[in-house]
């Protein structure tokens, strides 16, 4: 399905039937990363997969300001309003757990559960801001400049996917391909306009979250685990799962744990 969304051109799947269970993928991403979810959880579930914009067959804008989360916070919206679904459990995963958080804290009256994995509510300081603008930045500039496949190799080589190099060759083979299939001006463009430095900070919105909430981390991964660790103190309703022998991707690393665990908080 495609729905053209405020001039951009959405790309979306809807399967299943029963309560709205919105998808939102990660950084390099496409709503493919979801399809496993499909027969465990489409039988009780309604699933809204989402290209976010930048990514798979969604539009690629040159304007890097309509990639910000409040904008493509209001696109979900929009979406949600075209698909006669007033309330939705909303699952995100980095930058799609970016989003999400970004969603629930503009529009909490569309949000019945809240499922964050590895994700963060953004930088506190002025001067963290700027440097990861910076950092986000340059790296925005070698995607332009060195093309996707030379940024993909980079991009895998760093320390927060080091524990996907236990998956089968045919995994990896899977995720990299889905990777290399995006666009130097979508990846570049999220980067300037949805990273985490530009993003807004939302740690002083996360006592005013008044629905469940569950945080999913990988013991591997560290940062993330004191991240998640820090926001599970300020959010009222929230439950907190760390998946063992896996790092930022569970959904990826253990797909049968990450399964049980988000189909369990959505039952419960």
């Amino acid at each position: 399905m495609e729905l053209l969304i405020d001039g951009v051109r959405y790309n979306i799947e809807v399967t299943g039937e029963g309560e709205p269970l919105l998808l939102l993928h990660g950084f390099t991403g496409s709503l493919k990363n979801w399809e496993f979810l499909i027969p465990i959880m489409g039988n009780q579930y309604k699933l809204i997969r989402v290209d976010i914009i930048g990514h798979g067959d969604t539009d690629k804008p040159l304007d890097h300001t309509r990639y910000s989360v409040q904008q493509v916070s209001k696109d979900l919206k929009s979406i949600l309003d075209h698909l006669n679904i007033e309330k939705a459990n909303i699952l995100g995963y980095s930058m799609g757990g970016r989003l999400a958080l970004s969603f629930a804290c503009l529009y909490p009256e569309y949000v019945t559960k809240l499922i964050l994995e590895s994700a963060s509510p953004g930088l506190e300081s002025s001067e963290q801001r700027q440097l990861r603008i910076q950092q986000d930045e340059n790296l925005a500039g070698r995607i332009m400049n060195e093309g996707v496949a030379s940024f993909v190799d980079y991009w895998e080589s760093i320390l927060l996917f080091a524990s996907q190099k236990k998956l089968s060759i045919e995994e990896k083979q899977f995720i990299k391909q889905q990777r290399l299939a995006n666009s130097k001006i979508g990846l570049a463009n999220s980067l300037r306009g949805m990273g985490t430095g530009i993003q807004p900070s939302w740690w002083q919105e996360l006592s005013k979250l008044s629905f469940p909430v569950l945080l999913l981390t990988g013991e591997l991964d560290e940062k993330f685990c004191v991240i998640a660790g820090r926001m599970q103190k300020l959010i009222k309703q929230c439950e907190w799962q760390v998946i063992t022998n896996a790092g930022h991707a569970v959904h990826v690393e253990d797909r049968r744990m990450f399964g049980k665990i988000v189909s369990e908080f959505l039952n419960s």
